[in-house]
């Protein structure tokens, strides 16, 4: 593998242009809770070891070359820049009343929504330990990937319960098998009705949002924001779900979840 010095400058995609600009700024919260006490060192050689280390963008910083164009420059990775280790405990408002650990990392959460970005001079990730709480919190910038790619990286690290050697896997979605057609013509014939739908969409989408964005607006509601609202202070509230719950809603509709709700083999 080449060294970052060598390496050369990769341009940004349209979608990671558009995370990166003032006005969306988009990062990537994940909270994950352990029931043992993490080991500093133990979790620093995993991260060293793990795919995330290796992938380019995870080790690429956000440059702007001689014409204005964003591009991402291999560069090395100082993981104490990135692994930030908090040992006392998070202060929340609501800890007295029962919630414990819960409210308070959902204020710490909360908090660096606002008040903190990612640093452009590293690479747009970090992992915050919250050791008193038992919590590891990681900020990565959309422009580095989507849900789905940051949660199959992430599954990529794990190793199965049972069998300490073998990598988590996702269990496969099985698509229904459509009828096979024995003449050619009947091909032929599906294949125009499918362009023209296409196109026809395609355009109907198109106008619909022109005329949307050019005389539809949201209408003032007792919630609406004002100048700055995504500045403004934000409270987190957290939700629990029994996944036997989930499994039956998947079950019974499963063309709506099954891209988004996953069975993790572990």
């Amino acid at each position: 593998m080449a060294s970052p010095a060598t390496d050369p400058d990769e341009p940004l995609t349209p979608a990671g242009r558009l995370f990166l600009r003032q006005e969306m700024n988009q990062i990537i919260h994940c909270i994950i809770g352990v029931k043992n006490p993490f080991d500093i060192e133990a979790v620093k050689s995993q991260i060293r070891d793990s795919f995330l280390l290796k992938h380019p963008r995870f080790c690429s910083l956000m440059v702007v070359d001689r014409h204005g164009r964003e591009r991402w420059r291999r560069t090395d990775v100082d993981l104490d820049r990135h692994l930030i280790v908090i040992d006392s405990p998070v202060n929340s408002s609501d800890s007295s009343a029962g919630n414990g650990d819960e409210a308070a990392v959902n204020e710490y959460l909360a908090e660096m929504s606002t008040g903190s970005i990612l640093s452009p001079d590293k690479p747009l990730w970090e992992i915050h330990l919250l050791v008193a709480h038992k919590c590891a919190v990681f900020r990565i910038h959309h422009a580095l990937g989507d849900g789905i790619s940051l949660m199959s990286m992430l599954v990529a690290g794990c190793r199965k319960v049972g069998k300490p050697e073998e990598a988590a896997s996702m269990g496969m979605v099985v698509s229904k098998k459509k009828k096979r057609k024995d003449n050619w013509w009947e091909y032929y014939w599906d294949g125009i009705v499918r362009l023209i739908g296409v196109i026809w969409f395609s355009f109907v989408f198109v106008v619909e949002f022109v005329m949307k964005l050019m005389w539809v607006s949201d209408r003032k509601t007792v919630i609406s924001g004002g100048d700055g609202v995504e500045l403004w202070p934000r409270k987190l509230a957290t939700a629990r779900f029994r996944l036997d719950d989930m499994k039956i809603v998947k079950k019974a509709i499963h063309d709506a979840l099954c891209k988004r709700v996953f069975n993790l083999q572990v």
